[in-house]
C-alpha cells in the first residue's frame, strides 16, 4: 500500500471517530431546554398568574386591583410552580410534573420511571467505590456506565497497524454488583502488503464486585471479571475460535494515589495449538489532580504457557494521562487520554502502541 493511501485512511478514520463522538453527544445529552406541550402550557399560565404579584417599588397597593378572572388565584400559582419544577438531578431526562400519573412503568416520565430508577441504582453503585480513571490498557477495577472508544496505532514487523474500537464499547451498570460490556467489532487498517483490512471480533465483558469502599471508607475494591471474545471476523483481523478470558481484580487509593490490578488468563476454547493460552498480570499506578487530570503509568505482562510461543514473556511500560471526567450535559460527561506501551523485553509481538480513548460516563 502506498503511504499517501495509508495516510488518506488514517485521515478518514479519525474523521469517523470524530462524527461517532458527535453522534453519541447528539443521542445522550439531555434535552434540558426541551418542553412538553402540557409543561409549556403550564409555564405560561403561571407566568399570568404571577403577573398579579404587586411590584411596591413602581405601582404601590393598586397592583391589586387586577381583574381575578384574569389573574387566577396566586396559591394556584405558588402550587404549581412547586408542582412543575423540573427535576435535573435524577437523569438523562427531563422530569415530568410531580403530579404525573405514568406510574413506575413510564418510559420517559417522572422520577420512579425505570429510567430513573436505574439510573440512581447506577449512582448508588459508583459512590461505593474509590475514585479512580479508567486505565488505558488495564481492565478498569470499577463498577462504570460510560460509552468508551479507543484506538491504537502499533508497529509490528516493522509495519503500521491502526485498530479502532479496540474491544471497547457500552459499559452498563444494571444492579449495585455487575456490569456488563459489549463491544462492537474493532476495525483494522494494516500497512504491511497483503494484509487485508476488516472487522475483527465482537466481545463482552462481566464485572462482579464482591467488595468495596469509598475513598472515605478505605477506599478499595475487590471483583471477578469474564470476557468471552466471538469469532465473528475473518482472519487474519479475527482470532477464528472463541477465547474466555476470566481475571480478578483489586484496586486502592490512598488520598492522590491509587493502584489498580488485574490478574488472568486467556483461554481458547478450541484452536489452541495456533492461539496458545497466556497469562496476564496489569497493573497501573494513577496520581490524582484535582480529580480531573490523572497521570498514570502501567506494566502490562504476558506469559505464555502453550501454543507456538510457549516459555516465553513480553512486558511494556505504558506511561499515560487521563484528563477528566468533564460535565456536559445533566448527566453526561466526557474524558479522554492518550498514552504509548513501549516493549521492555526483546520478545514482543508488536512496539510503540500509541493509543487515543474518549470515554462519556452518564
Amino acid at each position: 500500500m502506498a503511504p499517501s493511501d495509508f495516510l488518506l485512511r488514517r485521515l478518514l478514520g479519525r474523521v469517523v471517530i470524530c462524527l461517532t463522538a458527535c453522534a453519541l453527544f447528539i443521542f445522550f445529552a439531555p434535552k434540558a431546554r426541551a418542553q412538553s406541550p402540557t409543561l409549556q402550557s403550564q409555564q405560561d399560565t403561571l407566568s399570568q398568574q404571577l403577573s398579579c404579584v404587586p411590584n411596591s417599588a413602581a405601582t404601590g397597593a393598586s397592583s391589586f386591583s387586577n381583574d381575578a378572572s384574569s389573574c387566577g388565584n396566586l396559591d394556584t400559582a405558588y402550587n404549581s410552580l412547586d408542582t412543575y419544577a423540573p427535576d435535573f438531578t435524577s437523569g438523562l431526562f427531563l422530569a415530568s410534573p410531580a403530579g404525573d400519573s405514568a406510574g413506575s412503568d413510564s418510559f420517559t416520565n417522572g422520577p420512579n420511571d425505570w429510567i430513573h430508577r436505574w439510573m440512581g441504582a447506577a449512582d448508588k453503585a459508583q459512590s461505593e467505590e474509590p475514585k479512580d480513571a479508567a486505565p488505558l490498557i488495564t481492565t478498569h477495577v470499577a463498577l462504570a456506565q460510560l460509552f468508551r472508544f479507543d484506538s491504537y496505532y502499533q508497529t509490528a514487523k516493522g509495519y503500521e497497524t491502526e485498530d479502532y474500537g479496540a474491544m471497547k464499547g457500552l459499559e452498563l451498570i444494571p444492579n449495585s454488583h455487575f456490569e456488563v460490556q459489549v463491544s462492537p467489532p474493532p476495525y483494522f487498517y494494516h500497512q504491511a502488503p497483503g494484509m487485508p483490512d476488516g472487522w475483527g471480533d465482537a466481545s463482552i465483558f462481566l464485572k462482579l464486585r464482591v467488595a468495596s469502599a469509598p475513598d472515605t471508607g478505605g477506599g478499595y475494591f475487590f471483583g471477578f471479571f469474564l470476557g468471552g471474545e466471538f469469532p465473528t471476523g475473518a482472519a487474519p483481523n479475527g482470532k477464528g475460535h472463541t477465547i474466555w478470558t476470566p481475571a480478578i481484580g483489586g484496586a486502592k487509593r490512598w488520598r492522590f494515589f491509587d493502584w489498580q490490578s488485574t490478574f488472568g488468563a486467556s483461554l481458547p476454547q478450541s484452536g489452541t495449538a495456533t492461539l496458545g493460552r497466556d497469562l496476564d498480570f496489569n497493573n497501573t499506578f494513577q496520581f490524582s489532580i484535582h480529580d480531573k487530570i490523572w497521570p498514570e503509568l502501567e506494566d502490562n505482562a504476558t506469559f505464555f504457557v502453550d501454543g507456538p510461543d510457549s516459555g516465553k514473556k513480553q512486558n511494556f511500560l505504558t506511561p499515560g494521562v487521563i484528563l477528566g471526567s468533564f460535565r456536559i450535559g445533566e448527566r453526561l460527561k466526557f474524558e479522554t487520554g492518550a498514552g504509548i506501551q513501549i516493549a521492555t523485553t526483546g520478545f514482543h509481538m508488536y512496539n510503540h502502541r500509541w493509543i487515543w480513548t474518549a470515554r462519556f460516563p452518564f
